[in-house]
């Protein structure tokens, strides 16, 4: 464990809740607001029935610019004003979207929220690795991950009871608390964790230079590719997943328990990832992680066609949660094969691969949104060839290095 001899360190009972706490924001506010559509759209009269779905696209949107400002600006002016200056942003766009009298004005604020909150949550793994190293950071962050696991399952729930007792407008009363608990809790007991000694120049010519390292290397640009791949087909489903489990199986409040029900599927891949990796390693789990969602799909796709789109709510829910486990094996295991040969760049370099991914992925899964016609033809089709595509990609990286080299986990 190695940490600046100045900086006061929090008890880990408190530092993990505090990280937790902050890197939840991106996810509570996609999930927990994904039962608010119907009424959204009366509310403030969104004319296309697709057209509610771009609340999840420019959430995407600004946690695509605010992981590429958010790392770099922390290693430049430190973590602390990174931090707090993104969760500023996501305060203002949360009170923005609860007094938003138009669709467009809640996209803005939709987009102000993803910015902010991504900034939480690409500074906080740089937070830790200044406080600790080796086993001790592998272990803090693996508590910390557990939000990602526990945020996806609940966030629904609680958006749907905000509903039972409220309008859409107080779940962004929600966000604005949440957000202002984190920028006070974290002002006024989380240090500064680097010292001004070892903060980086910010310049354009640095984050060039960095992306210029990224562009020339055919394993991040396969790893890229493929995890912007996988994005757009998971986006995809975010985008349809209200429409189509509350109109195209008509499950009304229901739908919040099938979505968590989902979202157990990447926990538990998660978890599996977590024991199965240092043994099998990355890129065997990559490979049986793509081969299993993209052959679910295409397996799937002509019983789908069978049934004119809309197959039994039960055999879609098996498909679906094959299908996310192995996208949850992926999620633990993209980024790390994207950074593996970066070392040299590693912080400006995780910035640009997570920003790189979103912008390739988030017109694919826009239009996989876009394209809901009441049934669940175009996500499937849309994991399919995505996924499918992906696999090429990895295959273009992994070229001429053996597939029974072991990663580390």
């Amino acid at each position: 464990m190695t940490h600046p001899p100045q900086t006061r360190m929090l008890s880990l009972a408190e530092f993990i809740p505090l990280m937790g706490l902050m890197t939840a924001l991106d996810a509570l506010s996609i999930d927990s607001l994904l039962p608010a559509f119907p009424a959204i759209s009366r509310d403030l009269s969104v004319a296309a029935g697709n057209s509610i779905q771009l609340l999840v696209s420019a959430m995407f949107l600004g946690m695509a610019f605010g992981q590429i400002i958010g790392g770099p600006a922390s290693d430049a002016y430190g973590r602390r004003p990174a931090i707090i200056g993104g969760l500023i942003v996501y305060a203002l766009g949360s009170a923005l979207g609860f007094m938003a009298q138009s669709f467009e004005v809640l996209l803005i604020a939709r987009v102000m929220q993803g910015f902010g909150a991504s900034i939480p949550v690409v500074v906080m793994t740089a937070l830790v690795r200044d406080l600790y190293e080796g086993a001790p950071m592998a272990r803090i962050m693996s508590f910390i991950g557990t939000v990602f696991i526990i945020v996806p399952i609940l966030a629904p729930l609680a958006g749907q009871g905000i509903l039972l007792v409220s309008t859409w407008r107080t779940t962004f009363v929600l966000y604005l608390v949440l957000a202002a608990l984190s920028a006070l809790w974290f002002t006024l007991r989380q240090p500064e964790t680097l010292p001004k000694e070892k903060r980086m120049v910010l310049s354009l010519s640095s984050l060039f230079g960095a992306a210029m390292t990224v562009l020339k290397n055919r394993i991040a640009i396969g790893y890229i590719v493929a995890g912007g791949l996988l994005f757009g087909a998971f986006l995809g489903y975010l985008n349809s997943a209200q429409q189509i489990f509350q109109q195209t199986y008509d499950m009304g409040i229901y739908f919040v328990l099938l979505f968590s029900t989902l979202a157990l599927s990447i926990g538990a891949a998660l978890l599996t990832n977590g024991w199965l990796v240092e043994r099998f390693g990355m890129q065997k789990m990559t490979l049986t992680g793509f081969a299993g969602v993209a052959g679910a799909s295409i397996i799937f796709l002509p019983v789908a066609f069978a049934f004119n789109g809309v197959p039994p709510l039960w055999l879609t829910m098996c498909y679906l949660a094959l299908s996310f486990f192995s996208v949850g094996i992926l999620f633990g295991n993209l980024q790390a094969l994207a950074m593996e040969p970066l070392g040299e760049v590693a912080g400006v370099g995780a910035a640009i691969v997570s920003f790189a991914q979103t912008i390739f992925g988030l017109p694919l899964g826009t239009y996989i949104g876009q394209s809901y016609d009441g049934t669940v033809i175009p996500l499937v089709s849309g994991f399919a060839l995505l996924c499918s595509l992906a696999l090429a990609a990895m295959w273009l990286a992994e070229r001429g290095r053996s597939f029974n080299v072991q990663r580390e986990g």
